[in-house]
């Protein structure tokens, strides 16, 4: 399994329909976690994007995953950036192995 860095850049013109999305979004979420699929996620401060941390088996899963999220399906992502990543000190160290 591998650990990726998700960062999601909101579409400027998006705050109302994800607002409307965002309780299934954050269930979708929630799922992931409850699973090990979703590590830990958040907006940022600016409300521009927010950055997801995910530990699956690859890149292409992880592309196919984040197809299914509520947000992406309405269209208020804008882009988004992968990257893998190993986090090799903190609470999530223990994740990367």
């Amino acid at each position: 399994m591998t650990v990726f860095a998700v960062e999601y850049v909101y579409a400027a013109d998006s705050t109302a329909t994800r607002d409307e999305q965002r309780p299934e979004h954050r269930a979708w979420l929630a799922g992931l976690a409850e699973d090990g699929r979703l590590l830990t996620s958040g907006p940022y401060g600016d409300g521009a994007g927010a950055l997801l941390i995910f530990k699956v088996q690859d890149e292409a899963r992880l592309n196919d995953l984040l197809k299914q999220d509520p947000f992406a399906v309405a269209g208020t992502i804008a882009g988004i950036r992968t990257t893998e990543w190993t986090p090799v000190i903190g609470l999530l160290a223990a994740h990367a192995s």
